[in-house]
């Protein structure tokens, strides 16, 4: 298994302490998304499952674990995540039933007579009742058993489940270091440097966006909001638009677009927007933490729509950006 360059320190320590018998028995793996920690975290469970770990200490796979494992199908291994509601839809948290099942399925001994291992992901999504749960676990782990917890915002967790694992920070990479593994995936120079640019640095969005059409949206949701602005398009209409289509990646734009306007204007320049004004900045600034706020409350049961319309007439040519 490859990992990402700038994880190449996390792996060295956790692959040493994996090799030493050394592991906490609860890890979590911190960063935004898109810095790769899940591909840290699944790499780690490969190779404390694996018959005949490389010299780097990865998985070798090929041994009967491995192929278990990427089958999706060994004993000693669980994946915790999202389940389906009646409705075919993914919920938007994790429940008290999956730990407790998961507890229970910890506490049997490991059918391959090494380790066990869980992955829960994403660990900051579980609600009050389920990380409670969860906690009892990290309180009295059983024998040769690993969490591995998943965090975008690992904020949003208990104090004392934090406080029981050993936290593992991926850092973000060089601007070099994303552009060349950017290229290393087939994306030509140019494609890499506007989608790293879009992304904030965030190889993994970059790496998303240049496979499908998301970055034309950055244009779509400037233009929407330089109408907005000049009063040619109204707050119901655009924040219809948006939340038929892909809402979570247009407020990032947006957030982006509102930041960017507000540096262009202290630098005494007009930005894409077209505003001026200095005394915009300080209504930029907080524009900027509002739509940042909705993105985090799109992940809940929040109507798109609503939402949307509230953050864009506080943009709309009357009122903005307040």
């Amino acid at each position: 298994m490859s990992l990402q360059p700038w994880l190449a320190e996390p792996w060295r320590q956790l692959a040493g302490a994996l090799a030493r018998g050394r592991l906490h028995h609860g890890l979590l793996f911190v960063a935004p998304a898109g810095y790769g920690k899940r591909a840290l975290a699944n790499a780690l469970a490969a190779a404390a499952l694996c018959e005949q770990r490389r010299d780097d200490g990865h998985a070798c796979g090929r041994c009967r674990g491995c192929l278990l494992f990427a089958a999706g199908s060994h004993p000693d291994f669980t994946r915790v995540t999202f389940e389906l509601r009646d409705d075919g839809k993914p919920r938007s948290e994790i429940t008290i039933d999956q730990m407790r099942a998961l507890s229970q399925r910890l506490a049997l001994s490991s059918q391959f007579g090494g380790l066990q291992l869980a992955l829960v992901d994403p660990a900051d999504r579980l609600n009050l009742s389920a990380a409670n749960a969860l906690l009892k676990t990290l309180e009295e782990p059983a024998r040769a058993t690993i969490l591995l917890l998943v965090a975008d915002d690992p904020a949003r967790l208990p104090a004392t489940i934090r406080s029981r694992c050993q936290r593992i920070d991926v850092r973000a990479p060089t601007r070099e270091e994303a552009l060349a593994w950017l290229r290393s995936q087939h994306i030509d120079a140019a494609a890499s440097t506007a989608a790293l640019d879009a992304s904030l640095g965030n190889p993994g969005l970059a790496l998303a966006w240049s496979a499908d059409d998301t970055l034309p949206l950055r244009k779509a949701c400037a233009d929407d909001l330089a109408a907005l602005a000049r009063g040619h398009r109204s707050a119901a209409e655009v924040a219809e638009a948006w939340a038929a289509d892909r809402p979570q990646e247009r407020l990032w734009f947006a957030a982006v677009l509102a930041r960017d306007e507000a540096q262009a204007i202290a630098g005494g320049n007009a930005g894409r927007l077209g505003l001026t004004a200095r005394e915009e900045i300080p209504k930029l600034a907080a524009w900027f933490g509002r739509a940042n706020q909705a993105r985090a409350l799109l992940t809940t049961t929040v109507r798109a729509d609503l939402l949307l319309l509230e953050l864009l007439r506080a943009w709309s040519a009357d009122d903005r950006p307040a």
